[in-house]
């Protein structure tokens, strides 16, 4: 290359650019690449990562940077870079040919593709070296060139072999909608795989799975007896303790890491994801409402001062993620050794390392990661100390951040914000949810498109690019209506309805019973996934699953509940068969078969609150519109002859739009809740 940066260079995304300088010739993906491939008969090395990857940088330091490597690849492949997060679509799919192939997946994921785009080799990362069982990245390199070269015929009858399962999901509509049964079932499943010891599920590593953990809070709520609902409340509880005091929590700046590469949730995987965190403020804010541990605030606020003091973009949105590394090492910018805390801490230091379990011989790597290992023994002391070793901290060197700023996730992040900023009687933080989202929505809906990913380019000009998927529809939907619910402005309907009304326009399988990732307007790829089950982010599906039903309720429209239902209809077979892939999906079960109701309260807000905490105290599945007596509006069924009565606030108690008589105190209205 001598040099000289290649095609990356022009692109915006943190990942694409860290690889501009390398000697391989990469593209990124787009019609010049394929082209090309085509037209010189290459096969494709299609290359996905994202910027906090670590391994993704342990194989670009390896291979792509090797100039013999990058010799192979440029002689006989075209090179591709996918960052994964601008492009789940393009992941999804080759994702799924690599799992087929190879019964697992990850990040970096290496496929070859023939110049039509069909994989027909994959796998995650490869080795410099032959090591752990697999050949050295360039020896495979000539195995597929050889491959290529001579035995054609056998690789293209591979990739279409691979071609006729991909997408054949094998889904068929169950005969009835999933119910109490399923719901059971998952409660049972989750126990037989429930870490008693350290809370979380499985074995290492650990993830925070806040989809699952919600959904025992809600099974906690809905159990019959004594003894389910303290099996649920346990796994919580023991899963939220253990999390809040290992490393996986930044003790001192608050904030999550991705997961746990043990039980005990001690040693993270350092790099911090704005998704996980969206979530986590929201479980963690959940947990508080039900159990009232302070630990609980505290981690949810110090996670939200992480987000807003080191997440925030200028503009207004939210950052993607912090980078694992820094200086070349996993983790340095975290640890900690004993010298170094009493030079910091001075005085109270003794306090400092009592607190967050500093020893001698660390915790890792001859270093220690802050755990919360005992409480305070003085407050004032240890937040000395914490000030001191923050702004010790931030003289080193920072992990990289990712400043793309995603739809989707900032919309989950409106979510997390708006529901703990309710629950914690923070307005400041709805303020900023609702802040965001008119950012969002002004800066992201394009002549009314949404659209997927801003960033600025090096001379700091804004760009965004890519058509937004289906999970930035649904959970656009979802942040509407948390903001609906926080704040009572109708606009937050309007703009619910929209983003609901786009995804069944671009996103509906008419004869399927659910929603693609890829818009009817999208480019065309070797087959249309669908997002289907819950991950580290709720699946597209689920989330549409749970908040049509909402919509539903609030508008009266018929529709949102027939989509809901095709949903989980389609989905219930699976869902019986492996409930845990489904925790998202099982609140929008327990919301269908659990006796939803509306609940509108008009009425200044100040003189509402005691109707609106007895209303979100009762946790039954509801949908709760709380108005100002001037802004009712003849567009919305559910507000039609709603008034407030004697000049009180006042509730009133629906189910299907048929309304119980109407209440003034929260008594009466915890009496209507219960009868309804």
């Amino acid at each position: 290359m001598g040099g000289m940066s290649n095609r990356l260079a022009t692109e915006t995304s943190p990942y694409l650019l860290q690889h501009k300088d390398n000697p391989v010739e990469w593209y990124p993906w787009g019609e010049e690449a394929l082209r090309r491939a085509r037209d010189e008969e290459k096969p494709i090395f299609l290359s996905v990562g994202y910027a906090a990857c670590h391994w993704c940088h342990v194989m670009e330091h390896e291979s792509f940077e090797d100039d013999a490597v990058a010799a192979l690849l440029n002689e006989h492949f075209v090179a591709i870079k996918v960052d994964r997060e601008e492009r789940p679509d393009i992941d999804a799919v080759y994702m799924e040919a690599v799992q087929l192939m190879t019964g697992q997946g990850g990040w970096p994921m290496s496929v070859f593709l023939t110049p039509d785009g069909v994989p027909f080799f994959g796998g995650t990362y490869f080795p410099p070296e032959e090591r752990y069982g697999m050949p050295s990245f360039a020896r495979l390199l000539l195995a597929i060139t050889d491959a290529w070269q001579n035995r054609r015929d056998e690789v293209l009858g591979q990739g279409k072999q691979l071609l006729d399962h991909l997408g054949s999901l094998g889904l068929a509509p169950g005969s009835d909608l999933p119910g109490h049964a399923e719901l059971a079932g998952a409660l049972e499943a989750l126990e037989a795989s429930f870490d008693p010891a350290w809370g979380g599920f499985g074995a290492a590593p650990k993830f925070p799975q806040p989809a699952t953990l919600d959904l025992l809070l809600t099974l906690a709520d809905r159990a019959g007896s004594d003894q389910d609902r303290s099996r649920a409340l346990g796994m919580v509880e023991r899963t939220l303790d253990a999390m809040a005091a290992g490393g996986m929590f930044d003790q001192l700046a608050g904030g999550f890491a991705r997961y746990s590469v043990d039980r005990m949730w001690l040693v993270p995987h350092f790099e911090k994801m704005l998704y996980d965190n969206a979530q986590l403020i929201r479980t963690y804010a959940r947990a508080h409402a039900r159990i009232n541990n302070a630990r609980y605030r505290e981690v949810v606020e110090r996670t939200v001062g992480w987000l807003l003091s080191e997440m925030r973009d200028p503009d207004g949105g939210f950052y993607s993620s912090l980078d694992a590394d820094s200086e070349g090492e996993e983790g340095r910018f975290y640890l900690w050794s004993i010298e170094e805390i009493r030079a910091v801490a001075g005085a109270d230091a003794d306090i400092a390392i009592a607190h967050w379990g500093f020893t001698e011989e660390g915790n890792f790597e001859g270093r220690s990661i802050p755990v919360f290992a005992a409480e305070p023994e003085d407050a004032a002391a240890t937040e000395r100390a914490r000030h001191a070793l923050l702004q010790a901290r931030a003289t080193r060197v920072r992990p990289a951040t990712d400043t793309k700023v995603l739809t989707a996730w900032n919309a989950l992040t409106v979510s997390g914000l708006a529901e703990a900023g309710v629950a914690l009687d923070r307005p400041e933080w709805v303020a900023v949810a609702a802040t965001t989202m008119e950012h969002l929505l002004a800066t992201m809906r394009i002549d009314g498109r949404l659209m997927r990913s801003f960033a600025r380019r090096s001379d700091d000009a804004p760009e965004i690019r890519h058509r937004a998927f289906c999970e930035d529809y649904a959970l656009v939907l979802e942040a509407s209506l948390a903001l609906l619910d926080a704040t009572g402005d109708a606009r937050w309907l309007a703009e619910a309805r929209w983003a609901a009304d786009e995804a069944l326009r671009l996103f509906l399988d008419e004869g399927g019973g659910s929603f693609f990732t890829t818009g009817s307007d999208a480019e065309e790829l070797i087959t249309r996934s669908k997002d289907l089950i819950d991950n580290a982010l709720p699946a597209a599906n689920s989330v549409l699953a749970l908040e049509l039903q909402k919509l539903a309720l609030l508008t009266g429209y018929g529709r949102y509940q027939d989509e809901a239902e095709k949903i989980l209809r389609l989905l219930g077979p699976a869902l019986s068969r492996s409930p845990a892939a489904f925790g998202h999906l099982l609140a929008a079960v327990d919301f269908l078969v659990n006796d939803p109701v509306e609940i509108v309260i008009v009425g200044r807000r100040e003189d509402a609150q005691d109707l609106l905490d007895a209303a979100r105290a009762a946790r039954r599945p509801a949908v709760i519109f709380a108005v100002e007596p001037d802004a009712a509006s003849p567009d919305i069924p559910l507000l039609q002859g709603k008034e407030p009565i004697d000049g009180k606030a006042t509730a009133y108690v629906c189910r299907r739009g048929v309304c119980r008589n109407p209440v003034t105190s929260s008594d009466d209205l915890r009496v209507e809740l219960a009868v309804v």
